[in-house]
């Protein structure tokens, strides 16, 4: 690679140039990248100028790197690695958006909620609007920086531009309306679900993630997988739609309880859902620090991370659920 003379690269065309080569595709780069795909390309050709190299072969069926753009990415990478560093070790730190999903989960809001305690100099954004796939997404693009959920269940291209830790082993419960032929036990043992169809967000593309989850716990035990319902935005909708449609819900310990309806723990076994926090891969930030630091703290305390004798978690998630990623 030559270039004439000293050359100053905005670190911003670097970001564009790695997104490009790591996807080897314009249109899903720039969606990462929540730009244009035309002021994408305008970047990528802006830096091979002021580089004085070609960084990519583009065909209309692929795009690929050039010799000159593979001993790029290295170089990029520690560039842009070197300026998040700076920038959280002297600059003002950004607010960091953290998605928790709904008001009432409480395994994130509550590490939100000691974060800010162990951090009080940093603002950290909370915003309740997607499950882990639909954060996933936009923590990718850059777009949101953390979020809490079941990491086993993403899409493993997503999981491969992830990093999470696990935060929690979280019981699960069913919601019953008041009237339902179980709504007056304490506790729900499983096998008293057969025959039942409970609802579990099926269709719901910012969630398969759970609805994974409820698949592998109902089968051979009887109980059916609710149909796709109209996409409720809110916890007003969720709770008008679930109410109209009169399922069981599966749902997790703590979930508040909807008029008309009661929440009960499940049992023989007991169904956990992997909670962790998930963030961008590389991301620097002492707002996901104190996230770190307030998960483990309360996990310590509370024992989040103790599973019972008779927990039940899918097999797929026990090589995934290690405390120390």
């Amino acid at each position: 690679m030559s270039a004439p003379g000293r050359t100053h690269v905005d670190p911003r065309l670097l970001r564009a140039f790695l997104a490009v080569a790591e996807e080897l595709h314009f249109t899903r780069a720039a969606a990462r990248l929540y730009v244009a795909q035309q002021a994408l390309s305008r970047d990528v050709r802006r830096l091979e100028s002021e580089l004085g190299a070609e960084l990519f072969v583009r065909t209309t069926r692929q795009v690929t790197l050039t010799a000159d753009g593979e001993r790029l990415v290295p170089f990029a990478r520690r560039v842009l690695q070197a300026q998040d560093d700076l920038v959280a070790a002297f600059g003002r730190a950004r607010p960091l958006l953290v998605d928790l999903n709904s008001p009432n989960l409480a395994t994130g809001r509550r590490v939100l909620h000691r974060a800010r305690e162990l951090a009080p100099e940093l603002e950290l954004m909370a915003r309740y609007e997607s499950g882990l796939t639909g954060a996933a997404a936009e923590i990718v693009a850059g777009r949101l920086d953390a979020s809490f959920g079941r990491y086993a269940g993403l899409d493993p291209v997503l999981r491969g531009r992830l990093e999470h830790r696990l935060v929690r082993y979280e019981p699960m419960a069913v919601v019953l309306p008041e009237g339902h032929r179980l709504a007056g036990l304490t506790e729900v043992p499983l096998a008293a679900l057969a025959g039942e169809t409970v609802y579990a967000g099926a269709g719901n593309p910012r969630t398969p993630e759970w609805t994974d989850l409820a698949e592998r716990l109902f089968e051979g035990r009887g109980i059916r997988l609710a149909p796709p319902a109209p996409l409720a935005v809110g916890e007003e909708e969720f709770r008008r739609i679930t109410t109209k449609l009169g399922n069981p819900v599966l749902a997790v310990v703590g979930f508040q309880a909807m008029t008309g309806a009661v929440s009960r723990p499940l049992i023989d076994p007991v169904p956990l859902s992997p909670v962790s926090l998930v963030w961008r891969k590389g991301l620097v930030h002492p707002g996901l620090d104190a996230l770190r630091r307030s998960a483990a703290e309360i996990a310590g305390v509370e024992g989040w991370l103790q599973r019972p004798t008779d927990g039940w978690i899918p097999a797929m998630d026990m090589g995934m659920t290690s405390a120390h990623k």
